[in-house]
């Protein structure tokens, strides 16, 4: 059944082929953004690898293909409480799917100003959005797109469960209490800090006002392109290669493209999470088919399809491509190696197969970047941010190549 969906966010690297997957689908749907990730590209000087048109150029070309439109709103939804409000009172949505939120981990480490930005615009936008549906009682099915990594990546040997642990709990006469808790975060990083705030406003207002929630956390997603983003040059997805927004395995295939070695933190030990952008867009529309009731607590879904250690990554790029590996200083406040098993059984037992490294897709994300490898800006390459003061060696013009956003 169609269904009227507002993406928050939706000019962004998820939200964009989102929305056009969504609108194919038959959803009526609207987008609102503020174009803040524009501005953050253009503030340091490292625009998308491949040209991202004018908002009204993207809707004009989606209607042109498809014969559907989405309409689009410019709102910050952080800051502008009235006019959030005033949206959704007009649209009255069957679902919210929120991607707003500021959302590179190594840019909220920059400095005191991008760790206040971060703070400011993920939990206020969060928060504004829940009490607004709140006091709307419209029944909207509110989506976010959280993280993997608020869990950190120390690795303690679990297999990560979707968002809840069954533990016991023994009181002073010896009675023991079954409970089902969050499961404990660990952010290592003020982005990640925002995400697991997030679970617990999620909490609180599920319970409190009874809003049907679902969170998804992923992993790190790779490739740039969807079936939607494909039909037209003007819907092109942002392809991110600098060392705030740039994600790991995008960024080693640009590297290899521009002919830089391949920079891995570290000893490479750091295990990730990874999804590939088709499934993303595949994972937010089996979500909406598939809410919880109302009252149910928040429904918690690990959006990841594989584990990689970093180090192998670099190598499969190398062999594929012909790079060369280097390893650098790790700027990072983590673990030097680390194991990660994550449960994904919701959203197997709903249908999806993924897409994983295997299958070959690597192929594309390369050509994308040989189209465009002109556009890029090698002095953005290197990722600044420290974690902490002691990480702060000094660095070779080779190293600065290296710190990607892992």
């Amino acid at each position: 059944m169609p269904l009227s969906i507002l993406v928050l966010g939706g000019d962004g690297f998820c939200g964009w082929p989102t929305a056009l997957h969504l609108s194919r689908l038959g959803h009526a749907v609207t987008i609102a953004d503020n174009f803040s990730r524009r501005r953050i590209a253009d503030e340091l000087d490292a625009p998308s690898l491949t040209p991202i048109s004018p908002m009204n150029d993207r809707l004009t070309a989606w209607r042109r293909v498809s014969g559907r439109t989405i309409d689009f709103v410019e709102l910050d939804i952080a800051q502008d409480f009235a006019g959030l409000r005033a949206l959704l009172a007009d649209l009255r949505p069957d679902a919210v799917v929120h991607f707003a939120e500021q959302r590179a981990a190594p840019y909220s480490m920059r400095d005191t100003r991008r760790k206040t930005y971060t703070v400011d615009n993920n939990i206020n936008g969060t928060h504004n959005l829940l009490a607004v549906l709140a006091d709307l009682e419209h029944d909207t099915h509110l989506v976010h797109l959280g993280t993997m990594g608020v869990y950190g990546y120390d690795g303690d040997g679990l297999e990560i469960p979707e968002g809840y642990l069954d533990v016991t709990v023994e009181g002073p006469d010896g009675t023991r209490y079954p409970r089902s808790i969050l499961y404990p975060t660990r952010p290592g990083s003020v982005y990640h800090l925002t995400k697991s705030l997030d679970q617990l406003m999620f909490a609180f207002y599920a319970r409190n006002d009874r809003l049907r929630i679902t969170d998804l956390h992923q992993g790190i997603v790779w490739g740039t392109q969807t079936a939607e983003t494909r039909l037209d040059p003007a819907l092109v997805n942002r392809f991110d290669y600098d060392g705030d927004y740039g994600t790991v395995l995008n960024r080693f295939l640009m590297q290899a493209v521009a002919g830089h070695p391949l920079t891995v933190h570290g000893t490479g030990g750091q295990t990730r999470a990874f999804i590939n952008i088709q499934d993303t867009v595949r994972c937010v529309a089996l979500a909406i088919a598939n809410p919880p009731a109302r009252g149910e607590p928040v429904k918690i879904l690990n959006q990841a399809a594989e584990t990689h250690r970093v180090r192998d990554l670099a190598r499969l790029v190398a062999e594929v491509t012909g790079a060369s590996v280097e390893y650098v200083d790790n700027p990072r406040n983590e673990a030097a190696e680390n194991d990660l098993r994550v449960s994904n059984a919701t959203f197997r037992a709903l249908g999806l197969d993924p897409i994983l490294l295997r299958d070959g897709l690597l192929a594309e994300t390369t050509e994308i970047a040989a189209k465009y490898i002109d556009r890029h800006n090698p002095d953005a390459i290197a990722a600044t941010a420290l974690w902490t003061r002691d990480n702060a060696p000094g660095l070779s013009s080779a190293d600065a190549l290296g710190r990607a956003a892992q």
